[in-house]
């Protein structure tokens, strides 16, 4: 076993544990709207570090695995969005601990219902 598969290994371990974290940080958030958060974030970041350890341990797999973050990079993001704002139009409470709605001050200014 070479140093790039101890160091991929690593890089992998540290993404499975920011997975893990994001995992815990649905289970613990309020709202749909934190829940949101935290599943995109960590797991984008836990994701992207999983995949790279396990670029780092098989180079000959580096484009593939290249293609599949930049995948999760403009996918995560975009469908969380999406999620969080049918879940605002539906009418899904925020948390009572929230402190602001910008997404409403903005309809309401607007005049939009």
């Amino acid at each position: 076993m070479g140093i790039l598969h101890i160091i991929g290994g690593a890089v992998s371990i540290l993404g499975a544990l920011f997975l893990l974290l994001a995992s815990i940080g649905l289970i613990r958030m309020p709202d749909v709207y934190n829940r949101m958060q935290t599943g995109t974030k960590a797991t984008t970041f836990g994701t992207i570090m999983f995949l790279g350890g396990i670029g780092i341990a098989t180079p000959s797999m580096a484009t593939k695995l290249i293609i599949l973050v930049l995948f999760i990079v403009l996918t995560n993001p975009v469908s969380s969005h999406v999620l969080a704002r049918a879940a605002h139009f539906a009418g899904v409470p925020l948390a009572d601990r929230s402190v602001t709605d910008k997404l409403a001050e903005h309809r309401a200014k607007e005049g939009v219902q």
